[in-house]
């Protein structure tokens, strides 16, 4: 039986073009070569190439997905998406690869787009009583803002972040009122759209978890002590931060963390593996974000609760695929 092409895709066009390449090659060395052919395609706006050692520099023809090698045409049998940000992360190609009928691992179109927008996942999610919602301002580019107002109804501190974007960048933790404008600014920068929302004092417990058809896997929770102000880009991937794998909470908080993480995959219609952030307060969880393509890299977390939870990422990869092709 001939191997299934497999092709991670890599880059993107956020801030985050780095991190997915080394999530990227993470995931691709991870996958067992001798079940399948795997192949790492960039995708940097309209460029999208292969980048892995035999096939570097073929180009991608966007209108079936494939590539022509020494006058053959391959063509692909499953995507696993690494790029965090847009178009990965957003439903962008995840509508692209349902047109064309490629299956993928991981969340599609509308859970994409949804989780991606944090202000609308928020809102969306206040329907269920699931979990706490922290209040929230959202600014649009255009429509200017009015800073009393929004001090008035979240109070100080608060968190200004891009409302669609993923590892970090852009946000402030703002203390003042005369440092809004400036941190609104910031954010800006990084999305047409901010997200202001009141600081819930805590700490901040994320959970990773993954479905197939026949199971639920739980990964053990961390626990973030940050070194800087919160949890920001620095403390993500330039280690200053402590992450405490597994959370220094009972059993009875872990248990509720999983069952609330579950709960909000089915809620969202979530596929593949993701990490929900939540801040734990007195004894309640607080949701901060859905991330639906969580960084793979050596230093990010998903890859910790793995280890932790006494398995490999090949073999998490191995479920995964073999979920979606059978």
């Amino acid at each position: 039986m001939s191997k299934k092409n497999i092709a991670v895709l890599a880059g993107g066009n956020s801030s985050e073009f780095f991190i997915s390449l080394k999530s990227a090659e993470t995931i691709a060395n991870e996958i067992d070569k001798e079940k399948y052919n795997v192949y790492v395609v960039q995708i940097k706006g309209s460029e999208w190439t292969l980048i892995n050692d035999l096939n570097c520099g073929l180009i991608i023809h966007k209108n079936d997905f494939s590539f022509t090698d020494r006058g053959q045409k391959e063509k692909f049998d499953l995507i696993i998406s690494a790029i965090h940000g847009t178009p990965g992360e957003d439903g962008l190609l995840q509508a692209y690869f349902d047109m064309l009928s490629i299956p993928y691992v991981g969340s599609g179109v509308l859970t994409s787009s949804l989780t991606f927008n944090k202000y609308y996942c928020n809102t969306f999610l206040k329907n269920f009583n699931i979990v706490n919602i922290a209040k929230s301002v959202l600014l649009r580019k255009v429509s200017g803002f009015d800073t009393k107002k929004i001090i008035n109804k979240l109070g100080l501190p608060c968190f200004v972040k891009p409302n669609a974007g993923g590892s970090s960048f852009g946000i402030t933790k703002v203390k003042k009122e005369e440092d809004l404008t400036q941190a609104i600014e910031k954010a800006f920068e990084e999305s047409n759209e901010v997200i202001i929302e009141e600081f819930i004092e805590g700490v901040e417990i994320q959970c990773g978890m993954f479905k197939t058809k026949e199971k639920e896997y739980k990964l053990p929770l961390v626990e973030i002590v940050p070194k800087t102000e919160f949890f920001d880009y620095k403390a993500k991937y330039e280690g200053l931060s402590k992450e405490i794998i597994p959370a220094r909470i009972s059993d009875e908080l872990t248990e509720k963390c999983q069952l609330i993480t579950s709960k909000l995959y089915d809620t969202l219609s979530c596929k593949g593996i993701v990490r929900m952030d939540f801040i734990l307060k007195n004894g309640e969880y607080w949701f901060l974000e859905a991330n639906t393509i969580p960084g793979m890299t050596k230093e990010s977390l998903v890859p910790q609760m793995i280890k932790k939870a006494g398995m490999t990422i090949k073999e998490v990869m191995t479920l995964l695929i073999e979920d979606k092709l059978n």
